[in-house]
């Protein structure tokens, strides 16, 4: 990967889609994330899919509710190329008064579309976490999109009664039309909620569309839930918060199945760093606990983390909640 002049960063960034206004193209000249130089040719072929609109719509939402400020990691986290030199990867980063992290990688190229956007609230709200993760390649898509619960909601009967029990029309409209993906694990499940949309389907515009729409209207009820989110004051409820979060960023960081395809685009070290420092900053100021800490089933003989995605061996094949959010995936597990 090539270092460029600060006047070639500036001179690509002309080549880049009109970004949100709030975008910044602040790229440290002594960071590894930036974009190759003016002569080579790294814009991308035309594609029929696109998941800028998205980024943009929720930036744009999230202004509507709230001030919306760049997040320091803007300025180490911007654009660049992939290995291939066609792909393209565009991180953007931001802070709000109720949320410690807004952010997106959108990930551009021949081969493949994908868009990784997630808010974190502060730990003073006890919010679910925004999630939207779209792989689109060749004619498959693979589609997660929830507000992934900060606590357990099977165990914690007031938190899903305050958060996912008004919700649950909004889920079954969209269940319905982006039916249950396949199977997923014991371990993944219990980071999503009642209304998760996880799902897989062949691309067409009208598929899409319903995407767009339920993106919309999901991001549209997080940012109504965290506008009316009553602050936390007692520290120990605080503390819970923080930690939970910080145990949701540690399983993300290292289980997520999207650590395949940054290896693959920008080699193992970038991929790590890209996961901890950014996809899922806030692992080295919200706790100290590890993954085995968290997760002691994972540990290896050797004491090193197993790589296995799955340890408890039961996955889901069929959606695990009920029409009112409740689980009933004790009886579905294969």
């Amino acid at each position: 990967m090539e270092h460029s002049s600060s006047s070639s960063v500036s001179s690509l960034s002309l080549k880049l889609k009109p970004p949100p206004s709030l975008m910044t193209s602040n790229l440290n000249a002594n960071s590894y994330w930036r974009k190759r130089k003016k002569g080579r040719n790294c814009l991308l072929q035309a594609s029929a899919i696109s998941y800028q609109k998205f980024i943009h719509f929720a930036l744009n939402e999230t202004k509507r509710h709230s001030l919306l400020l760049p997040s320091p990691l803007q300025e180490r986290y911007g654009s660049m190329i992939a290995l291939d030199g066609k792909t393209r990867l565009e991180m953007l980063s931001f802070e709000a008064p109720r949320i410690r992290l807004l952010r997106s990688i959108s990930i551009e190229g021949e081969a493949m579309q994908v868009l990784d956007f997630a808010a974190f609230p502060k730990p003073e709200f006890d919010l679910p976490i925004f999630c939207g993760n779209f792989f689109t390649a060749a004619n498959t898509n693979i589609v997660v999109l929830d507000l992934n619960p900060l606590h357990d909601v099977s165990s914690r009967r007031g938190y899903k009664e305050r958060y996912y029990d008004s919700l649950m029309p909004l889920g079954l409209k969209y269940t319905e039309l982006l039916p249950w993906g396949g199977k997923l694990t014991s371990e993944s499940i219990k980071f999503f909620s009642p209304i998760v949309i996880w799902t897989k389907f062949s691309s067409s515009k009208s598929k899409h569309e319903v995407l767009y729409s339920a993106f919309m209207e999901y991001y549209k009820t997080w940012m109504e839930l965290t506008e009316q989110a009553v602050e936390d004051t007692d520290p120990s409820q605080i503390r819970c918060n923080r930690e939970a979060q910080h145990r949701y960023l540690t399983w993300r960081a290292e289980k997520d199945p999207g650590h395949g395809v940054l290896k693959r685009l920008i080699g193992e070290k970038l991929a790590k760093d890209l996961l901890r420092n950014f996809l899922f900053s806030g692992i080295d100021e919200l706790g100290s606990k590890t993954f085995l800490d968290y997760f002691p089933e994972y540990r290896s003989e050797d004491g090193a983390i197993n790589e296995r995605r799955s340890i408890i061996g039961k996955s889901f094949e069929t959606r695990p909640w009920d029409a009112k959010g409740e689980f009933v995936g004790n009886d579905l597990r294969k």
